[in-house]
């Protein structure tokens, strides 16, 4: 780790991350390995962290899996060419670590309920509308005055949508998703097989977003690791029992891990 890097919570994720064996690492990507930018394209991944968290994996047998709200195509081309067990759009999507890929169908309905978003707020400068396949993010990082109109946007979609959809709302943005989506779930379920079954869950994110697989993670004796200070976007206290500073600082403990 860089001299002079470190906090305290630091240190003692290390050294929790330095047992190899007995815990599954869970890790969100945007916020939490890559810093955020003022759009979903404009972010960029450090030249050496694909490499460093494929070390990381290795070390532990492959327990360890990205849980992203990213589609799983796009989170894959940020990691190439490594390829690793994968929760994208909040779990609505999964790749196992045998390869076995499950995903939700994008019906018609859903298509065109997409393209009533993107129409409707064509207008609004600053505001970005991410077609995600089987989800659809709302972002208003460029334009935080759009965010009541844009909350009544996407509350009138998931009504259009019906039961089997339901917003879910994170830095700057408001998706709507499969309901059956969560990070939370999609934990569960990588912890049934194989090489994360027989060990406790570390979690790691930085937005309300991860906030369901922080509380799994402590429910099962895991730990629950959030990046940035205790408080969240909505002014709720994160359920993370362990705090690191900035996405770098965990970068940094991930070089620190790979060698």
């Amino acid at each position: 780790m860089r001299v002079g890097s470190s906090s305290p919570s630091a240190e003692a994720v290390c050294e929790l991350l330095r047992d190899v064996d007995r815990f599954a690492l869970f890790v969100d990507i945007d916020g939490t390995l890559i810093d955020l930018a003022a759009t979903p394209d404009g972010i960029t991944v450090p030249p050496d962290l694909p490499s460093n968290l494929a070390a990381v994996s290795q070390k532990r047998g492959g327990a360890l899996a990205l849980v992203t709200g990213r589609a799983l195509a796009y989170a894959d081309a940020l990691f190439t060419p490594h390829r690793f067990p994968i929760a994208g759009l909040h779990g609505a999507e999964r790749r196992m670590a045998d390869g076995t890929v499950d995903k939700v169908t994008v019906t018609p309905h859903f298509q065109a309920l997409k393209a009533e978003i993107a129409d409707n707020a064509a207008g609004w400068q600053g505001v970005l509308i991410e077609d995600k396949g089987a989800a659809v993010g709302a972002h208003y990082r460029q334009a935080p005055e759009r965010r009541d109109a844009l909350e009544a946007l996407m509350q009138a979609a998931a009504a259009k949508a019906g039961p089997e959809f339901a917003l879910q709302r994170g830095k700057m943005v408001i998706e709507l998703r499969p309901a059956r989506a969560s990070k939370g779930e999609a934990v569960k379920r990588f912890l049934e097989e194989a090489p994360f079954s027989g060990r406790l869950p570390i979690t790691i994110g930085d937005d309300l977003t991860d906030e369901a697989m922080f509380r799994v993670a402590n429910e099962l004796g895991g730990h629950s690791i959030h990046i940035g200070d205790a408080m969240l976007a909505d002014g709720s206290k994160t359920a993370a029992t362990l705090l690191i500073p900035s996405a770098q600082e965990f970068r940094d403990i991930l070089v620190d891990l790979a060698r």
